[in-house]
């Protein structure tokens, strides 16, 4: 198995790790959102749970690609502000290099 195989493998565990952990936590929840309605019949505190815990997971699906989409652009920003720098340290270099090359063909003559 190559290390790009491997880290995709892992990437789907902890993707699968991470919806196992929001249902139980959305089962949690809905069971003590329910804990208080008394009233209701066993089928339907099942139903509220099942709809509650249902909403719960969409909720935090929405969440992991709001939190992914802004990793993404923050990457972006980091990415574009690194070439920036890289240019004009590049471009100070460069200025540095023809600035020593100035120097010595006008001082070259006077030795």
């Amino acid at each position: 198995m190559s290390s790009e195989e491997a880290r995709v493998l892992l990437n789907e565990i902890e993707g699968h790790l991470l919806i196992a952990a929001a249902r139980e936590e959305g089962r949690t929840a809905a069971a003590r959102f329910c804990a208080p309605f008394d009233w209701l019949t066993q089928s339907q505190r099942e139903e509220v749970e099942r709809r509650f815990e249902a909403e719960y997971l969409a909720l935090a699906r929405a969440s992991w690609r709001h939190t992914a989409a802004r990793a993404h652009q923050v990457r972006e920003e980091y990415e574009d502000a690194y070439r920036d720098l890289r240019r004009r340290l590049l471009a100070g270099w460069l200025l540095a290099c023809a600035a020593v090359v100035a120097v010595g063909v006008l001082l070259l003559p006077l030795a």
